[in-house]
């Protein structure tokens, strides 16, 4: 069993017969299934790999902002101010692993 931290979450790459389960360990010591039976065949390197990979796709590292309601424009007396239109949230992504800061 192999077992890599992402996003300060811990995470664990387990071969179940020809195939890998990925779980997530949580801080009180539960855990949980992220993907079954998956990668059957792989080598353990690959298999790890790809966990990374798709534990990475699963739990973004990022904010998501999202734009002004243009629907309902603020009032300032007879004013209206409409911010622009945004109909899609937005989402940033960081090249870090992490949320947490520095040590």
């Amino acid at each position: 069993m192999k077992t890599f931290t992402y996003n300060d979450i811990e995470f664990s790459v387990a071969k179940v017969g020809s195939a890998w389960d990925i779980t997530r360990q949580s801080p009180g010591g539960a855990s949980a299934l992220v993907g079954g039976g998956l990668f059957a065949g792989l080598s353990d390197a690959d298999a790890e790999a790809r966990a990374i990979g798709l534990v990475k796709t699963v739990y973004p590292v990022g904010v998501r902002t999202v734009g002004p309601d243009v629907t309902h424009p603020n009032m300032i007396g007879d004013l209206k101010i409409v911010g622009p239109d945004v109909n899609h949230p937005n989402f940033i992504y960081w090249n870090k692993d992490s949320t947490s800061f520095a040590k």
